[in-house]
């Protein structure tokens, strides 16, 4: 989307100073700033006005910073706050595209996975759909995603986290969804919303924040999620496993790396498909990305085809191979106790002579012990040896890095490798040394 620096001052109460340039989307990050893009000075664990030269050289052709911290040789929009600035070009360019459908995605899990496949779906049915990049789901994420907006967009896809009450609801006011999706609600974040419940009413914010006419798509397997229909004004679409759901998806075969083959049926009709990614829980997001589609109009053969053809963010239920044969599960991406039991339970439907989970430490749950011995006593349950990566929360002595990769070395072809934790425990490490790369 085309910004100049004079909108941005204008909506943002800023000044401009060095005269005006336009850009075509933001970034924050120099090293992944594309030439033409505006550089946003945020000021957090790095300050961002410490790279403006590096702006400069990447070829931002203005920035926005703070008031008094503006450099020669860049154009710069001078704000009170880089961040609350950043809020207020989102919502201008939102405004930009009015009439063009947002869906929102939030969940205690699947948020990434389930907008990659509606990114899929609504590609197919309707062509050019922007959406999020990685997992941009936050006070900078969505204001970014906006402002990357290309000319002729049909719809615009958004990811919604939460780590305390209230932020959803922010993100709502900046995003402005018309379209809401809720996956599950689970721990992760417990510990700062007061438990799960807390968590379920921070998910609420978004079915709360959609217009009357605009449509919650919810899981209808989950309580939590399904209650959320009473606090919108909005229309309710449900999806799941269970027969009450408008939305309806039934495995029909699993194969030998965890895919589903499922029906999905909508209204009488019923189309079939292998899932694009291993796991009933990646099946589920499926079936939301499908009820998605159907909501803004694409056919339900159409849909159902293109969750076959997904293309996930990495690190998300992906197999990789070890040099000695081993199948490796790289879902290291985050973990909560609904993740985590998914993953665990893909992993335990893989035929396989023996199967290990590599699980670091669960990151921001109310209450990390118990939590973390369920999760031992389901990998338990399910046959799965379970290697503590630097962690006795799992009841366990902790392992290092080089004890899990001498434990593990020359694991062959009937050996299958779950490795997963939060972002905290940098279990994708563990992934590296077992496939031989860096």
């Amino acid at each position: 989307m085309r910004i100049t620096a004079s909108a941005v001052a204008g909506c943002t109460g800023g000044r401009v100073a060095g005269g005006d340039a336009e850009a075509d989307g933001l970034s924050f990050d120099t090293r992944t700033l594309v030439p033409g893009e505006a550089f946003v000075a945020l000021v957090a664990d790095r300050d961002g006005h410490d790279h403006l030269g590096a702006a400069i050289a990447a070829g931002a052709p203005f920035a926005i910073v703070e008031r008094g911290r503006a450099v020669e040789g860049l154009v710069c929009v001078e704000v009170d706050d880089t961040l609350d600035a950043l809020a207020s070009v989102g919502r201008m360019c939102r405004e930009r595209i009015e009439g063009v459908p947002v869906v929102g995605i939030t969940g205690s899990a699947g948020k990434t996975s389930t907008k990659d496949f509606v990114l899929s779906v609504l590609r197919a049915g309707l062509g050019t759909v922007h959406g999020a990049h990685k997992s941009f789901n936050n006070d900078v994420g969505v204001p970014v995603t906006l402002a990357s907006v290309p000319d002729g967009a049909r719809a615009v896809v958004v990811e919604m986290g939460m780590r305390g009450h209230g932020e959803i609801a922010r993100l709502c006011s900046v995003a402005r969804p018309t379209v809401g999706i809720v996956t599950i609600v689970g721990d992760a974040h417990s510990d700062r919303v007061g438990g799960i419940e807390g968590v379920a009413r921070a998910k609420a914010e978004l079915p709360s924040s959609l217009p009357a006419d605009g449509t919650a798509v919810l899981n209808g397997d989950d309580e939590r999620v399904a209650a959320m229909a009473g606090a919108t004004r909005a229309g309710v679409v449900t999806y799941g496993t269970s027969m009450h759901n408008d939305v309806r998806v039934v495995t029909v075969s699993v194969d030998d790396e965890g895919r589903h083959t499922v029906d999905i049926s909508h209204d009488g009709r019923t189309a079939t498909v292998r899932v694009g990614a291993p796991g009933a829980h990646m099946a589920m997001n499926a079936c939301a990305a499908v009820a998605a589609g159907i909501v803004l109009g694409v056919a339900l053969e159409t849909a159902v085809a293109a969750v076959g053809n997904v293309e996930l963010a990495g690190q998300r239920m992906q197999w990789r191979t070890s040099p000695s044969g081993a199948r490796i599960l790289d879902d290291t991406y985050n973990a909560n106790s609904a993740s985590m039991e998914a993953a665990l339970r893909t992993l335990a439907a893989v035929d396989a002579g023996e199967r290990v989970a590599v699980l670091g430490a669960m990151a921001e749950v109310e209450d990390p012990a118990s939590a973390h011995r369920a999760v031992a006593a389901t990998a338990d349950a399910l046959g799965i040896a379970v290697l503590p990566l630097e962690t006795d929360l799992y009841g366990t002595p902790a392992m290092s890095v080089d004890d899990v990769a001498a434990r593990l070395a020359g694991a062959g072809k009937s050996t299958v490798v779950l490795v997963k934790g939060s972002r905290s425990s940098r279990t994708e490490r563990v992934v590296g040394i077992l496939a031989g790369s860096p």
